[in-house]
């Protein structure tokens, strides 16, 4: 019988643009960073708030699950991102598959959905003090840090594509823009022409 196992390297949605990125970084001269963050594990978790499983989950995970929309809550290499009254993401680095697992194992017979939805968005990086100028362009939210600040998140457009965007915590770290890979290429696209004021 043939061997059927995929064999192939993963390749992320935005390889092909890791060189203009890093081109319009450098020329940029720090007022602009752009770089993709491939293969994020991406957990989709829906689940009663007020229920045993929500605790649970987050002891699993040792965060927990925030309760206020439009927020972020980090513990070591997981961010919860509040998406809906019953719904958050999980965002952690590449390849933690124990993530599902110990969220599965926790909820126990409680009425959890849990869904994998890593391959179905790549992470792009904007970061540098013209950060929040360069995603203001094409997004209608109202980016000032008194409004959306650190451990902010939603669901928006940006460029007319839809994203998830979230303000890191980190000092400097600017944002992580989650966009579905049949989007990824355009929003780039978009990305580097927006910048232009400071990398030409």
């Amino acid at each position: 019988m043939a061997d059927t196992a995929l064999t192939a390297p993963l390749r992320s949605p935005l390889s092909h643009t890791a060189g203009r990125l890093a081109a319009a970084t450098r020329t940029s001269r720090g007022a602009v960073r752009l770089a993709e963050l491939p293969f994020l594990t991406q957990i989709d978790v829906r689940l009663d708030p007020k229920g045993a499983a929500a605790d649970a989950v987050g002891l699993a995970l040792g965060l927990q699950l925030p309760a206020e929309p439009d927020t972020v809550v980090r513990a070591g290499e997981l961010t919860a991102l509040w998406l809906g009254p019953d719904e958050w993401l999980v965002v952690g680095p590449p390849d933690r598959r124990d993530v599902e697992d110990r969220i599965r194992e926790a909820s126990g017979d409680e009425p959890v959905s849990v869904v994998d939805v890593s391959a179905q968005r790549t992470t792009l990086l904007v970061a540098g003090p013209r950060a929040r100028d360069l995603l203001a362009h094409g997004c209608s939210l109202d980016l000032h840090p008194r409004v959306f600040g650190a451990g902010r998140c939603a669901q928006t457009t940006l460029g007319r594509a839809q994203v998830v965007l979230i303000a890191r915590d980190e000092p400097g770290a600017g944002f992580w823009v989650l966009v579905r890979s049949s989007f990824a290429g355009y929003l780039t696209d978009w990305l580097l022409d927006a910048a232009v004021e400071w990398t030409s």
